[in-house]
C-alpha cells in the first residue's frame, strides 16, 4: 500500500475510535449514579423514590426523546451534533456537583440524560461517513462497514461497567461532587477530541442547491415522516427493545438477587461489572461474524436463542433429577450462564447498529433511526424490569424470570424472521443500493 494510502486509513481509524471514545465518554454518565445512590441519600437527603426517578431519567430521556435527538442531529449535522451533546452533558454533570437538593439534582440529571442522547445518537452515522472517506470512491466493503459499526455498540456496555467499577473509588477519595466534575471534565475533553479528530459536517444540500424541494425534503417533519413510514426502523427498535428488556432485567437485578443469596455488596458489584463487561465480546464477534458473511438474521437468531436458555439455566429451578446440591457448584453455574447470556447476547446490538446504516430510509436519516431505535431500547428497560420485580415480589423469589425473559427472546426471533425478508427485499431492489450496502452477505 502506498505511503499516503496507509497515512489516510491511519487517519481515518483513529477518527472512528474518537467517535467510540466519545460514546463511551457519554455512558459514563449512565453508570456513576448506581454507586452514588447512597451516598446521595446521605448528602441530600434523597427518598427511594427520587432515587428510583435518578436512575430512570436516562431511560425515559431516550423512551420520549430519542427520534427527535435523531432528528436534531440529523438536521445540525452529525459532528456538531456529537459536541452539542457532549458540551451539554459537561455542564449538566458540572452543574450538578453543585446541587445542594435532590429538586437540582433531578432536574440536572434529565438535562444529562439530554446530553447523552445528543452525543450517542450521531455515532452511526458518522462512523459510516469515516469508513466511507477511508475506502474513496470505491465506496466501502460491507464487511468493513459491519465491523466497524458492530464496534460502535460497545461504548454503553464499555461505559456503563468502567463507571460501575470507578466511580466507588473516585466517591471513596474525593466525594461524589468531585466524581461529577471529573466526569464533566472527561465530557468536555471528548467534544474537543471529537471537534479536532473528524472532518466537519458537509454543508447541507439544500442550502448548496438554493432549490424548495430540496430544502422541503430535508425538513424535520419530512424525515420523521420518512423515517417512522418506512418498517426497516420498527423492526429495528422492536428487536432493539426486546434485547434491551432482557439484558437490563437480569443485570439490573443481580445485585438483588445475590444479596438475596449472601453474596457480600462488594461482591455483587464486581460480578454485576463483569456481565455488564463481557457484553463488549459480543459486540465486536458480530462484527467479525458479518465481516466474515454470516447471515445477519443468524447472528441475531443465534443471539436471542442463547439468550432464552441460558436466562432459564440462571434463575429456573433447577430439577431434582440433576442431583446437585452443592450450592457452590449452582452458583457458578448460573453465574457462568449469566457471563454466557451477556456474552452472546451482545451481538444484537451490534447486528443491529450495523444494520441500521442499511435499514434506514435514506442517507438523511440514519440519525433518526438510531434515534428510533433508543427509543425501542429505553421502552424495554423502563417497562420490563418492573414487571420482573413484580413477579419476583409475587412468587417469593427470582425463579420465573426466565419466562419473562424468554418471552422476550421468542418476540426477537420473530423479529428476526422479518428482518431477514426486509432485507431480502431490499437486495432485489437495485434502486435502494444508492444509500445501503448492496450485500446479501447481511441478509
Amino acid at each position: 500500500m502506498p505511503k499516503t494510502e496507509t497515512s489516510k486509513t491511519g487517519r481515518t481509524t483513529s477518527a472512528a475510535w474518537v467517535v467510540i471514545v466519545a460514546g463511551v465518554a457519554a455512558a459514563l454518565h449512565v453508570g456513576k449514579l448506581p454507586p452514588a445512590i447512597p451516598v446521595l441519600r446521605e448528602a441530600l437527603d434523597l427518598t427511594l423514590v427520587q432515587a428510583g426517578f435518578m436512575l430512570a431519567l436516562v431511560q425515559l430521556a431516550g423512551m420520549l426523546l430519542g427520534v427527535v435527538a435523531g432528528l436534531l442531529a440529523d438536521g445540525m449535522g452529525l459532528r456538531r451534533g456529537m459536541i452539542v451533546g457532549l458540551v451539554l452533558l459537561g455542564i449538566s454533570s458540572a452543574a450538578g456537583g453543585l446541587a445542594q437538593d435532590a429538586t437540582a439534582l433531578l432536574l440536572l440529571r434529565a438535562l444529562e440524560g439530554c446530553g447523552v442522547l445528543m452525543a450517542t445518537m450521531p455515532g452511526p452515522g458518522l462512523i459510516r461517513r469515516i469508513v466511507s472517506l477511508e475506502a474513496g470512491a470505491e465506496g466501502p466493503t460491507p464487511g468493513r462497514l459491519n465491523a466497524a459499526l458492530s464496534l460502535w455498540s460497545m461504548y454503553m456496555p464499555a461505559g456503563t461497567a468502567l463507571s460501575l467499577l470507578v466511580t466507588p473509588w473516585i466517591i471513596g477519595l474525593v466525594g461524589w461532587a468531585a466524581c461529577w466534575w471529573v466526569l464533566a471534565a472527561l465530557a468536555l475533553l471528548a467534544a474537543a477530541l471529537v471537534a479536532r479528530a473528524l472532518p466537519p459536517d458537509a454543508p447541507r444540500t439544500a442550502m448548496h442547491a438554493g432549490k424548495q424541494d430540496a430544502a422541503k425534503s430535508d425538513h424535520w417533519t419530512a424525515r420523521l415522516r420518512q423515517t417512522l413510514g418506512a418498517l426497516g426502523p420498527w423492526l429495528l427498535a422492536l428487536t432493539f427493545g426486546v434485547y434491551a428488556a432482557q439484558w437490563l432485567t437480569v443485570v439490573g437485578f443481580l445485585p438483588s438477587a445475590y444479596a438475596q443469596a449472601g453474596v457480600s455488596v462488594q461482591w455483587a458489584g464486581l460480578l454485576t461489572a463483569g456481565v455488564a463487561l463481557i457484553n463488549i465480546v459480543g459486540n465486536v464477534g458480530a462484527g467479525r461474524l458479518l465481516q466474515a458473511h454470516v447471515p445477519a438474521r443468524t447472528v441475531l437468531g443465534t443471539g436471542f436463542g442463547v439468550m432464552a436458555v441460558s436466562a432459564c439455566v440462571a434463575f429456573a429451578d433447577w430439577p431434582h433429577w440433576l442431583a446437585v446440591e452443592s450450592a457452590t457448584a449452582i452458583g457458578v453455574s448460573r453465574y457462568l450462564a449469566v457471563l454466557l447470556f451477556s456474552t452472546v447476547g451482545g451481538v444484537i446490538p451490534g447486528t443491529l447498529f450495523a444494520l441500521s446504516v442499511r435499514l434506514a430510509p435514506s442517507e438523511r436519516t440514519v440519525g433518526a433511526t438510531v434515534g428510533w431505535m433508543q427509543q425501542g431500547s429505553s421502552a424495554g428497560q423502563v417497562l420490563l424490569p418492573p414487571l420482573a420485580g413484580w413477579l419476583a415480589q409475587r412468587v417469593g423469589g427470582w425463579h420465573w424470570t426466565w419466562a419473562l425473559t424468554g418471552a422476550c427472546a421468542l418476540a426477537g426471533l420473530v423479529l428476526t424472521w422479518a428482518i431477514g425478508r426486509q432485507l431480502h427485499r431490499q437486495v432485489s431492489r437495485p434502486s435502494d443500493q444508492s444509500v445501503r450496502q448492496p450485500s446479501e452477505q447481511g441478509a
